[in-house]
């Protein structure tokens, strides 16, 4: 695999590449924002681990610029910022997950594996599928409601494919957490709610029908409405 590590702390540097490089996996660096958007635009990479706060440009604009020419690239965003604003930020700019600073390496390693089984999966199931007038399609990553795109970010759309995979099932916060984060439910976090709600206001908007529901005191399902 081959990794671009975006981080300007020459410790945890150190730390990063001798931990990943004893996995077998191929690692660069760059140092700053600036160098490292150049890198992740000329090179193909598996992965790309950045920081947000980087000198030069950074995290949250370097996502946003890889993700306008390459949506396949995984990138995991590392923070030391911990509030649901920051990492729904990082999120919404591109990243398809998130560790908080400090971490153990068995949790990046973690994270890692659970980006490579997310990549993994694609393009191993049918190419669509319709709930109602909802269809996703698998292939391209977009969504369409009575045939309208529908401009979702990647997590919004992980969330939404968690949903229509399992739709007519009641989905807890923890399910949802642990299936479209991978990660440990934390009980101080209100992620879920806030992605569910701006999905909602992307696919039920302005529609006859809603598809997504609030199960009081158990979670959220995705089904059609026979009312």
């Amino acid at each position: 695999m081959k990794i671009l590590l975006i981080e300007d702390e020459p410790g945890l540097i150190s730390v990063m590449v001798r931990g990943l490089t004893e996995a077998n996996m191929q690692v660069s660096v760059a140092a700053d924002g600036t160098t490292g958007l150049e890198m992740a635009l000329k090179h193909q990479f598996d992965l790309i681990i950045l920081d947000i706060m980087l000198p030069g440009i950074n995290g949250i604009q370097i996502c946003r610029e890889v993700r306008k020419v390459n949506k396949t690239v995984s990138i995991l965003m590392l923070t030391a910022l911990g509030s649901t604003e920051n990492i729904v930020t990082g999120l919404d700019s591109g990243a398809d997950d998130y560790l908080v600073k400090p971490f153990k390496f068995a949790e990046l390693e973690a994270r890692i594996r659970s980006l490579v089984r997310r990549r993994g999966t694609q393009g191993q199931e049918e190419n669509s599928i319709h709930i109602g007038d909802l269809e996703l399609d698998f292939s391209s990553k977009t969504a369409k409601r009575n045939n309208k795109p529908i401009n979702l970010t990647a997590t919004e759309y992980r969330l939404l494919e968690y949903f229509v995979k399992n739709a007519n099932k009641i989905l807890s916060r923890i399910q949802i957490l642990e299936n479209v984060w991978d990660i440990d439910f934390n009980m101080g976090t209100n992620v879920v709610d806030v992605y569910v709600n701006y999905l909602r206001k992307k696919i039920d908007s302005g529609t006859g029908q809603k598809l997504i529901h609030t199960v009081f005191g158990m979670g959220y399902i995705l089904k059609e409405d026979p009312s």
